[in-house]
């Protein structure tokens, strides 16, 4: 109180309540305060609002305290901002994502495979029920695992159950049209042979097959993996080479080939005129050479090592099945996928360097037009459309990959049905004889010519039936794209149509009680009228997509079964074990162990 009396009146004046001292000169006035601002403000009179008239002093020197305090506290809030928000962003940002991410995934393998159930459950399918991300996988792989090891009897050629056990029992307890589960996808089955071909004929492509992008590239992409317009004009191209007056052309590489294996066996006899061969591996090697002959002529020595780089190849890809479903596992640097790229990459760089041989030789005008290639090439460079305008062909990598699908195609099918004939006619030798009287009527034991394969009426019967028996593909996978009505029911995008070939040529209904005999006279007919219904035989497809190389694979067969028959009889060895492996296509689980006579 002196020092304000020495002062005078106006060094000190009783602050207005409310109001506060500022140190220094008055901030101009630039609008509202921000809220942290404020929030300083509302602090700061909260504390000098306090009941402070008794000490103007002190009322004075908490104001400056307070200004001080006021200051430090934005000067130390300051660095902090920016040293934490952008950790706050990125935290919550994270945060955000996952979540995000966790959603989709649990949509993905718990809610969206539910919906696609009730939906269909609610239009009268039945099945087995979802169970979270593992579906039937397990029951698949353990009654499989069981199937496998256990043989059949011989002569039985019920072989669904030992094939595919848990489908062949889902589909017989909840009926032709049905619900299983690959893992999070639903996938529905047919076995009504007229909704198959509804599926199998639609030509607007909303029924997908599946894609395996990083399988397709190591192995053989090709006319089978395409869809929409790039099938349609592969398809094109490709057509002429697989004409009846193209394959003509092709019958001596065919002959060639026969005529190799029937030497090398009359040498493998002993003394007593016999010998025991496994025919699976024999019959696979005439195969891939039938198709290095037939596919690159005169550079048949290269085509050969495609073929045994690529039987390599599948017998890897065959052994870790199971991990290559795994997201980007073919991508990892293991020993095994470094292997299986260095063979993708020699098959790819021998292709390359025919296909650009072959090129230059059709354009110095040497006559190429006799191999698969040679036809794909001139097809390709000639194509043209119905208003006479040139269309854009096949690239050089679109044909190198049709080359690869020559080759896996080409060689498993048709020894797969070699083989499965020639185990098939030891166990019924009477259709053997039989098949061996018509062969040397029509040809006795001179060169086979192409006139006389039309009138192989019993050869005919006997490879349909096996077919009918043991199909290579014993079923064709499809996606529907969009919504789809099939048979009355409605199915949404995304679900797994399975047509179960083997299912539906063994179906009592449709051929009848005798549907696990070996019966060829059945097709005495033709196809359409072997069964109750004439679309129910399928071991080649159905519609636009039925398989391009089938009379290829039909001619190779009669070509060499024909030979084969007027040189030996056959029957199996004792060490042969009646048994199906299907984990590429349908093979005997423990080899074809035949023993040869000569005749």
């Amino acid at each position: 109180m002196e020092r304000a009396a020495q002062h005078g009146p106006s060094a000190w004046q009783e602050p207005t309540p409310g109001t506060h001292t500022c140190l220094g000169p008055p901030s101009p006035n630039i609008g509202p305060r921000p809220k942290s601002d404020r929030a300083d403000l509302e602090l700061h009179h909260a504390v000098e609002d306090r009941p402070t008239a008794h000490h103007p002093y002190l009322v004075r020197v908490h104001s400056f305290h307070c200004q001080r305090a006021i200051l430090l506290l934005h000067f130390l809030r300051a660095p902090m901002s920016l040293a934490s928000m952008p950790w706050t962003l990125v935290c919550g940002t994270l945060g955000m994502l996952l979540l995000w991410h966790a959603a989709r995934l649990l949509d993905r393998l718990w809610w969206h495979p539910r919906r696609l159930e009730r939906a269909l459950r609610a239009q009268g399918l039945r099945g087995t029920s979802y169970r979270f991300l593992i579906g039937d996988v397990n029951d698949y792989e353990r009654r499989n695992k069981e199937a496998r090891s256990r043989s059949i009897p011989l002569r039985c050629h019920d072989i669904a159950p030992h094939v595919a056990p848990l489908l062949h029992d889902i589909v017989r307890e909840h009926g032709k049209v049905c619900i299983s589960w690959y893992g999070p996808y639903l996938k529905v089955t047919i076995s009504d042979p007229d909704l198959t071909k509804e599926v199998m004929s639609n030509k607007f492509g909303h029924f997908e097959k599946l894609q395996f992008p990083a399988l397709s590239r190591l192995l053989a992409g090709g006319l089978a993996t395409y869809e929409g317009e790039k099938w349609v004009m592969h398809r094109r191209i490709l057509n002429p080479a697989f004409q009846l007056e193209k394959l003509k052309l092709m019958l001596p590489a065919f002959s060639t080939c026969c005529e190799e294996l029937v030497s090398k066996w009359v040498q493998s006899l002993g003394s007593d005129g016999t010998c025991e061969v496994d025919v699976c591996p024999e019959l696979q090697r005439l195969t891939g050479d039938v198709i290095s002959r037939t596919a690159f002529g005169s550079n048949y020595l290269e085509g050969t090592r495609i073929f045994q780089l690529q039987s390599e190849q599948a017998e890897r890809l065959l052994a870790r099945i199971k991990k290559i479903v795994i997201p980007g596992y073919l991508s990892l640097p293991t020993k095994n996928n470094r292997r299986m790229k260095a063979i993708n990459n020699e098959i790819e760089s021998i292709l390359l360097s025919l296909i650009g041989k072959r090129m230059q030789a059709m354009q110095e005008g040497e006559n190429t037009k006799d191999d698969l290639l040679g036809l794909m090439l001139e097809s390709n460079m000639r194509d043209i459309d119905e208003n006479g305008q040139s269309i854009t062909g096949m690239t050089i990598k679109e044909i190198v990959e049709e080359c690869k699908l020559f080759y896996f195609a080409g060689t498993e099918t048709t020894s797969i049905l070699l083989t499965w004939t020639m185990i098939v006619l030891s166990m019924h030798p009477e259709w053997q004889d039989r098949a061996r009287e018509e062969v040397l009527g029509l040809f006795g034991k001179n060169k086979l010519v192409y006139e006389g394969f039309s009138q192989l009426k019993t050869v005919t019967m006997i490879l349909y039936e096996v077919l009918r028996l043991y199909p290579p593909a014993v079923a064709f996978i499809r996606k529907t794209y969009k919504e789809m009505d099939i048979g009355g029911i409605t199915y949404p995008a995304g679900v797994l149509i399975e047509l179960p070939v083997l299912l539906i040529h063994h179906d009592p209904d449709i051929w009848g009680d005798d549907v696990h005999e070996f019966k060829p006279e059945r097709f005495a007919d033709g196809i359409s009228k072997a069964s109750k219904n004439p679309g129910a035989f399928l071991p080649f497809g159905w519609g636009p997509r039925i398989c391009i190389g089938q009379q290829f694979a039909l001619l190779e067969a009669k070509m060499a079964l024909c030979m084969i028959l007027q040189h030996f009889e056959f029957g199996l060895a004792q060490s042969y074990t009646h048994a199906v492996d299907n984990r590429k296509l349908l093979h005997p689980m423990h080899g074809a162990q035949i023993k040869l006579r000569a005749i």
